[in-house]
């Protein structure tokens, strides 16, 4: 969304990619499912790497004094994990009142009941899933018949087919899954193998919320909404070596490199991840964006009113 890097005032480099292996190293990349840092855990490590960046100069806000490593880091970590907790409290209070579905439920219960495009067509149902050609169509004798899309679904004429991730491959290490026609009630997400949908609701995204949060904490922190640099980058190779490669199947089938001007354009990446893994439907991206802009400018300044208060320093009692 940039022509010119605002750091370095160059244009950009172009960054063109497959669409497929985009979606899928950015589902990837931004999970932080089991064994991994968790969504606040992420921002704590783009933290480390913008502390640890030598274009980073350690003023808080961009002005004033030059601070030593330990005392940008205690008041760095203080705001940033303030405003994640905090977005955490309000993310899952909305989550609790409101109380919505996520896609495995609402694909699979809606498929189960049929269409709600067509009165006329067959399989009519008003909270079926809509049809739309290519994605979601209706299994029929014509579209089943040997040679046609839904030839292997022969079996269930009548029911609801859609255009989907076809699941786990046998072995992830060296084949993929791919994309085909499946019966909606068979959907799933793309997701680890071992890591189900998480077991609460998704209104409102808890990813977007965390990642906005920390976006507005590192841009006032920092001073500069972008990058050390003016750009923040993660590569994925193809074949998983030698860094980071896909792990939920084979790939990407070329490297792919992630790229953000500014901590937004990370934050939104984090929320539109959670899209295309299919753990959101999309109306719950953007609120939980709200709610982490909120919530990270009030830590922000909560934190800061603590860094101006004068210090009451107590002493130590002595030890008997």
């Amino acid at each position: 969304g940039y022509v010119n890097n605002p750091v370095t005032g160059a244009p950009y480099p172009d960054n063109f990619t497959l669409r497929g292996d985009w979606g899928r190293v950015l589902s990837e990349f931004w999970a932080d499912g089991p064994r991994s840092s968790t969504p606040p855990g992420h921002w704590n490590e783009i933290a480390n790497e913008v502390s640890d960046h030598p274009a980073t100069i350690k003023r808080i806000g961009g002005a004033g004094p030059i601070l030593s490593d330990l005392e940008w880091d205690i008041k760095l970590y203080l705001a940033l994990n303030g405003a994640l907790h905090d977005n955490a409290i309000a993310t899952w209070e909305v989550k609790r009142l409101h109380n919505v579905s996520r896609p495995i439920t609402l694909i699979r219960e809606m498929g189960s009941l049929g269409q709600s495009s067509n009165s006329a067509m067959p399989s009519y149902h008003p909270q079926g899933l809509p049809l739309e050609p290519g994605v979601v169509e209706l299994i029929s004798a014509q579209s089943s018949a040997p040679g046609e899309r839904h030839a292997h679904l022969a079996a269930h004429i009548g029911s609801i087919a859609i255009y989907a991730w076809l699941g786990h491959p046998a072995v992830p290490a060296t084949e993929f899954g791919g994309a085909g026609w499946i019966l909606a009630t068979h959907w799933i997400p793309y997701q680890q193998r071992n890591f189900v949908t998480p077991p609460f609701p998704g209104y409102t995204s808890g990813h977007s919320g965390f990642s906005r949060a920390a976006a507005e904490v590192l841009t006032a922190f920092t001073g500069s909404a972008f990058f050390p640099g003016g750009l923040g980058e993660f590569v994925a190779n193809n074949g998983g070596a030698p860094n980071f490669g896909l792990s939920f199947e084979f790939g990407p089938s070329q490297p792919v490199r992630l790229q953000w001007a500014s901590y937004f354009d990370a934050a939104d990446e984090a929320g539109l991840s959670r899209i295309h893994g299919g753990i959101h439907p999309a109306f719950d991206d953007y609120p939980g964006r709200v709610i982490g802009h909120r919530v990270g400018l009030a830590a922000m300044q909560r934190a800061r009113a603590l860094f101006s208060a004068p210090l009451n320093l107590q002493p130590v009692p002595a030890l008997d």
